[in-house]
């Protein structure tokens, strides 16, 4: 079995994952896969350079991601452009270790963390998928207060994917994570019996 795990920047899907791998979920990290398939002398990391500029290669040949964030943070035909390099080579990846570990054991859960999946239309490759929802006005205090930033950038880093009550209204399983630890970590309890210890 497979879900998708999405939600909004600072929502805390993060935790939500950790909650997970506690249960003996296995977690795939997009994120990570992002930053593998960028990694130096790698052909997507070649093309975003192209696309970019050198300038978005730091001196050791590693990408700058926070230099090319605020430039595709506020330009979305840039943020487009990054996405058509990056998207092909990580839903690859994605798709080879969920069936490395579906192979692996079948009856484990594979958890993948993406961030932008509705976004991004990868839907279809879950049995369900998991929304960790906060409300938007504290999604954006908590971005603030986790990354330092001011109003206008946390607003810029949020508006840049889907609202967060869009996402709620789409979720097979919906995780409430705007009141205590405690309160997230019976919410996965209940899903973990009821979907898992089968």
């Amino acid at each position: 079995m497979n879900i998708g795990l999405t939600g909004g920047i600072a929502c805390g899907k993060s935790t939500v994952a950790d909650m997970l791998a506690a249960r003996g979920a296995v977690l795939i990290d997009a994120d990570q896969l992002a930053r593998e398939v960028v990694e130096p002398g790698s052909p997507t990391l070649a093309q975003v350079a192209d696309a970019f500029g050198q300038a978005m290669l730091q001196a050791d040949g590693s990408l700058d991601r926070k230099r090319l964030g605020q430039v595709v943070f506020a330009d979305e035909s840039a943020r487009k452009k990054l996405e058509s390099l990056l998207h092909p080579p990580i839903r690859a990846l994605m798709r080879s270790r969920m069936a490395a570990y579906e192979q692996e054991d079948p009856s484990r859960l594979v958890v993948v963390d993406v961030p932008l999946l509705y976004e991004s239309g990868l839907v279809e490759y879950f049995s369900e998928v998991m929304v960790v929802y906060v409300p938007r006005e504290v999604q954006l205090a908590r971005l603030m207060e986790r990354d330092g930033m001011d109003e206008d950038a946390a607003e810029q880093r949020i508006s840049a994917q889907l609202p967060i009550d869009e996402k709620k209204a789409m979720a097979d399983i919906l995780i409430d994570n705007s009141g205590t630890r405690a309160a997230t970590e019976q919410q996965i309890d209940q899903f973990w019996n009821s979907r898992v210890s089968i």
